[in-house]
């Protein structure tokens, strides 16, 4: 087998936008594809069946496999049922990508506990359902390919974003242990941080910016990771617009102290604790 082909992929936030670009590629490479959509608004609010549906017509009508799930994934139940539809229907379940998301934008000083715990709940804790729900298939079947949603406003912080920002880079941490775990039983864990014009983005950046961001250049660097080929673990990207780059952490050299240092010792020392020169990607050193 190669690539995707005749592999069960579930993309959730699939009704629109670069779910629907991933779906779409995902189903023309031979995947059969559950294609997962609330329906809701942008903020989460609301709900239908018309997104889902839609992108389902769309893969079958060029002759591909889909089915429509309306689950939400930011609750186990809807997780399950998600997953559940990709049993049912094709018998098997072999990679997810988790896509789903809303916005809830505000400044942190102006942020509620509703806006923090919205974002929280279809981003972090939608990533962890659906991938918690579909792990024991993988386990059992010693295959499965998992893709976070990350985005630079986690990775590097944007205004307006605390709520958004802290769940995506969440999903990396989620996915540097799911690479660790995953590992013995063939199970990929990776995350892609897009760059692309859709409506999560539409007031996020000047229109004469976004218009060379299609949605369309992120689905082939997301389906590779879900392919047979890929051997990358724990890997996090930037795609968009005519890039796509790898970002990883790195560590300075340090300082090295004898005994515990006084406050004075580390002030004296900060600039070089803190130069970057000669600086290596990071590990973990308790691991």
């Amino acid at each position: 087998m190669a690539g995707v082909q005749d592999r069960v992929v579930v993309v959730t936030g699939a009704g629109g936008g670069l779910g629907r670009e991933y779906a779409l590629l995902l189903a023309r490479h031979g995947a059969r594809v559950v294609v997962n959509d609330l329906g809701g608004a942008r903020d989460g609010t609301g709900s239908g069946n018309a997104m889902a549906d839609a992108v389902v017509a769309e893969i079958r009508a060029e002759g591909g496999q889909a089915v429509a799930s309306y689950d939400s994934v930011a609750t186990e139940e809807g997780a399950t049922g998600v997953i559940g539809t990709a049993v049912r229907e094709y018998g098997a379940v072999h990679g997810v990508v988790n896509n789903a998301g809303i916005l809830r934008d505000t400044s942190f000083a102006k942020m509620t506990v509703d806006q923090w715990e919205a974002v929280q709940r279809v981003h972090l804790f939608g990533g962890y359902h659906v991938t918690r729900a579909a792990w024991p298939h993988f386990r059992e079947q010693g295959h499965g390919r998992v893709v976070m949603a990350t985005s630079t406003s986690g990775l590097y912080g944007n205004f307006g974003q605390a709520n958004y920002g802290a769940a995506k880079l969440g999903l990396v941490g989620l996915v540097n242990t799911l690479a660790v775990e995953g590992r013995r039983y063939n199970i990929l864990a990776n995350a892609v941080a897009p760059l692309a014009r859709t409506r999560m983005s539409e007031d996020a950046a000047p229109a004469e910016l976004l218009e060379r961001l299609p949605a369309e250049f992120v689905a082939p660097v997301v389906a590779h990771l879900l392919t047979d080929e890929c051997a990358d673990t724990g890997t996090v990207l930037i795609a968009g617009g005519d890039r796509v780059q790898r970002v990883a952490y790195f560590a300075s050299k340090g300082v090295t102290f004898t005994g515990t240092p006084s406050l004075r010792d580390v002030a004296d020392r900060w600039s070089d604790i803190t130069d970057m020169d000669g600086a290596a990607v990071g590990t973990n050193p308790l691991a």
